[in-house]
């Protein structure tokens, strides 16, 4: 989120083709860096158990930063050159805004068990771009690994590929982990 402070397209991390583009980026960031730091508030159990009113006033600004960053991302997706990147932007988005909605609706129903598991899919996708990023290194020396402990098509080649993939494989590793979660409580 660092380089999108400045507000200057020169310190973006992606190729910024326009000033609307740029636009729908930061603020597709910024609400989601609400959704990450709101998302964690809720699961705390002093705000969750001994405070109620508070966890509904953070989860309602938790749904409208994802409701607001989960569109713009569709948006987003145009901009994304690489079709196997743009899919995992679209797949995430979409899970994104559909867990919420879910975890939206089953608490204005009064189903809290089931808004709970809602909304732990819904903050696990929020935390994907965390551990997208932090499986970088993972899947770079599974890339050298896989070729050999050789870079056939160059350093560049390598980071580009990863980056292509570690939406895809974040998303996997934390519907995974959030799904274990889910079922060692029912089980438990």
């Amino acid at each position: 989120m660092i380089p999108y402070l400045t507000l200057n397209p020169a310190n973006s991390r992606v190729d910024i083709t326009s000033t609307t583009q740029y636009s729908i980026l930061v603020t597709h960031i910024g609400c989601a860096f609400i959704a990450l730091i709101t998302g964690f508030l809720q699961f705390m159990d002093r705000i969750r158990l001994k405070n109620p009113k508070v966890h509904r006033y953070v989860g309602r600004i938790y749904v409208v930063s994802v409701f607001i960053s989960g569109i713009l991302a569709l948006a987003v997706v145009f901009y994304i050159e690489n079709f196997t990147k743009a899919t995992a932007f679209l797949t995430l988005a979409i899970l994104w805004l559909f867990t919420c909605w879910k975890g939206y609706r089953t608490a204005v129903k009064g189903h809290f068990n089931a808004h709970r598991i809602w909304m732990m899919r819904s903050f696990g996708i929020t935390l994907v771009a965390v551990s997208a990023r932090v499986l970088v290194p993972v899947l770079l020396i599974t890339y050298y690994t896989f070729n050999g402990f050789m870079l056939p098509e160059g350093r560049d080649k390598m980071i580009e590929e990863v980056l292509n993939v570690n939406i895809w494989a974040g998303l996997v590793l934390n519907f995974v982990i959030v799904e274990w979660i889910i079922l060692n409580k029912k089980n438990g």
